[in-house]
Parts: structure tokens; sequence; C-alpha cells
């Protein structure tokens, strides 16, 4: 019979979990104790807050979950209780330095108390983890967002329509833990990324409030573009759109591309690829780039949009509305897209869609052809118009897959760093 691994040997006695670390291999000068084992003895492992009680001005802040999703935790807007509620729950008042960790309802997020909100409390969806001298603070929030103990906690995992891990099952956690000089440079690496990370962040927020102000100013004639003075004209949707109704002849034996719209103008896009034998309304419309489409079902939450190249020649059900200009020499669709991003548009589509109830409110062509929209009465302006915001929308992208490739080069080096295949140097 094989000798158990290095790991193995504190490795809780699921067969899944012994399974993930079976080949696991770290340094030998690498201890691998229990998370139980890293914890100051005068601050136990725990959880906080059962019933907050009424919430008040100037009292006790408390932390929960959803304030500290994707790694920052907001000090501005935590509700309060009162310090007769908070005096039960001193056993689970958090100092600067803590490390939190959900437990409940999304586990796993990871962040670190910091200086401005040392005294607060946490609430029975949160763990503290105070750390002894073993570890360093910084070295375990880390390695609790890596794979290594992220794939431990997923094990660990219970419940359904509520999904949590136990306090129980925290303390059981293993934990790779280099020498202490090791440790501090490993978490001084990945907060070097972390930071570039979050510059990035504030960057696209920064790009996109940007975009959304130079939308209500272009617009809207609000900021006209230099060479253009012309009035801009007021005109219905029924004298720039025409419906355009391409219904296919269906073929259970055809393969349908098929095309959907998100919310908040989020785009249309391919959503799944179903033989017509799949499909259970057999009504389908073809559509072409350019294309305008209107979901009416959805319409109240911003879908709506133009077809991109990439969906070109894919289907839409029948569900869905689909116009074309009118007059390519007075509405340049592109144009029109733009425009359907404003939230007074979305109003304008909202206005013409009835029920009691705006999950359940269906979108009337009709109504909608009545309404007015202004725009520049030179088809030139419009696609100059164009021309300014897709260049936002394409700088954003490139940030965006900038930081999307960072984030993936950061989490493969905190991979090769916590089990050791990276060494750094330490003093």
């Amino acid at each position: 019979m094989s000798q158990p691994s290095q790991i193995e040997r504190f490795v809780p006695s699921a067969p899944s979990i012994k399974k993930h670390f079976r080949d696991a291999v770290l340094p030998d000068e690498w201890s691998t104790p229990h998370l139980e084992g890293l914890i100051d003895g005068d601050a136990p492992i725990c959880y906080g807050i059962l019933m907050p009680g009424p919430h008040t001005l100037g009292g006790i802040p408390v932390i929960k979950v959803k304030d500290y999703v994707r790694d920052e935790l907001k000090v501005e807007g935590l509700l309060c209780t009162s310090p007769e509620i908070d005096n039960q729950y001193k056993r689970s008042r958090v100092k600067s330095g803590d490390v939190l960790l959900s437990i409940r309802g999304g586990t796993g997020d990871v962040v670190i108390v910091p200086d401005e909100l040392a005294g607060a409390n946490i609430t029975q969806d949160t763990a503290r983890l105070r750390t002894n001298r073993r570890i360093d603070s910084n070295y375990l929030a880390i390695c609790l967002e890596g794979e290594f103990v992220q794939t431990q906690i997923q094990l660990e995992t219970i419940g359904q329509a509520v999904t949590g891990i136990n306090i129980g099952s925290v303390r059981q956690l293993v934990i790779p833990v280099p020498p202490l000089s090791e440790q501090r440079e490993i978490a001084d690496i990945v907060y070097a990324w972390k930071n570039t990370l979050k510059l990035l962040g504030a960057l696209i927020d920064s790009k996109e409030r940007r975009k959304k102000a130079l939308m209500q100013q272009l617009l809207t004639g609000k900021t006209r573009l230099k060479g253009f003075s012309k009035p801009w004209i007021r005109h219905r949707f029924l004298d720039l759109l025409e419906i355009q109704d391409r219904y296919v002849q269906f073929d259970d034996e055809h393969t349908y591309q098929l095309v959907s719209i998100r919310r908040r103008s989020g785009g249309i896009f391919h959503r799944e690829a179903l033989r017509g034998s799949e499909i259970m309304t057999k009504v389908m419309k073809l559509v072409h780039t350019g294309d305008f489409l209107i979901s009416r079902m959805q319409v109240v939450h911003g879908a709506l949009g133009m077809v991109r190249p990439e969906c070109d020649g894919m289907y839409a059900s029948d569900s869905y509305d689909v116009m074309v200009a009118k007059d390519p020499g007075r509405l340049y669709m592109p144009f029109l897209d733009w425009m359907s991003r404003l939230k007074s548009f979305w109003h304008l589509a909202y206005i013409s869609s009835h029920g009691v109830h705006i999950e359940k409110m269906t979108f009337k062509l009709a109504d909608f052809m009545l309404e007015k929209i202004t725009i520049p009465a030179e088809i030139e302006e419009q696609r100059r118009i164009v021309s300014v915001l897709d260049a936002c929308d394409h700088e954003i992208t490139l940030i965006r897959n900038q930081r999307a490739a960072l984030d993936q080069q950061k989490r493969g080096l905190m991979q090769r760093l916590l089990t050791g295949k990276l060494r750094v140097k330490t003093d």
C-alpha cells in the first residue's frame, strides 16, 4: 500500500478531497496545517451577527458578503446596528488586518479589513480569520483565493437554494505555508498585480463615464461636432423605419443559428444552434447586418439593438420585431443603434408597451411607430457621431481585453507561487 502524500495526511477524509490532493507536491520546507492552526488563539474562527436588528445612523458598521465581492470592501454606505445588539456579538468584532471569508450565499470571496473599519462587526454569512505569528495575513488572503484552497471550499460547500460551508469545514481547510519571509514576498508580488488590475478597472470605469456623457451630449444635439450647424429634425419612427419580416420556410432537418438580445442595450448575440426539430415555435425570421431588432417581451428592460456582422444570416424568433431604414440617406442605422442605448429611448418603448406588471408587458409596434425622435438632418453628421462613439467603445474594449489577459496571467502566477512551482528569492 502506498504511503499518503505530504498533503493527504492533513486533508479531511472525504474521498473527493483526497483525490484532489493525491498528486500535489509542495517544497519540503513548506508545511500544510489546517487553517485553525494558523489562527490567533484569543480570536478563534467565528461568524457574526445572526439577527442584526434595526439599523441606525452612527452605530456599529456591519460588513455583509455583498459588501466585499471581488476583493474590494465598500467602506462607504455600510449599514450600522445599535450598540445594544452589537454588545451581544463582541466575539465577532473585527480588527484592521483581519481576513474575512464568505461562507454562505456565494462562498469563497475574501477581503482584508482596512484600518477605517476596525471595530466593525460581520454577519452570519462571513467568517473572521485573525492570524497568529505563523502566517502573514496578506498571504493568507491570497492563499484563500487560490485554486488550492478554493477547490477545497467548493468540495465542502453544501446546500441547494442557499449554499454555504460550515465553520467546522473552514477550520479544516488545508493551507500551504512557506517560510514567513517567502509568504511576504509572494504577497507583495500578487498584490502588485492586483493593484495594476484595480487601476485598469478604475480606468475602464472612467472611460465608461466619459462615453455616457458623450452619448448624452452628442445624441441629443446638446454638443455639435465641428462643421455641422443645420438644425436637427423631428421624425416619427413610421417615417424612418419599415418592418422587414423575412419569414423562412421551416425545415425540421435544418440547423438554425439563433440570436437573442441582452437587456439594458447589451447587444444582439448568437444564442445557440438548434435543429428545426428541436425548436418548439416553428416561425423564424432571417436577420441581416443593420437590421434593428426589438424583443416584444423584454424591450421594457432595454432589449433592443442593431444586428452586427457576426450575426448576419442568423435567425430570430417571431417574438422579435425587425426593422430597416426606409431611406438610408435619411437615417444611418448605427446612429439609431447608439440612440437606442439612451434611457429616453427605452422610455419610448416602455410607453408603447401594455400590461399590469412590468414583467408581463407586451410591446405594441404600431404605437411605437407613432412616437418621435430628433436626429441630425445631415447623414454625414450621424456618421461622424457614430465614429466618435465607436472609437470610445473600441478603446474601452481594448482596455477590457488587456485587463482580462492580465487577470488570467495573475491567476496562473498565483497557482505557481502558491504551490511552490515558482519560488521567490528572500533576504
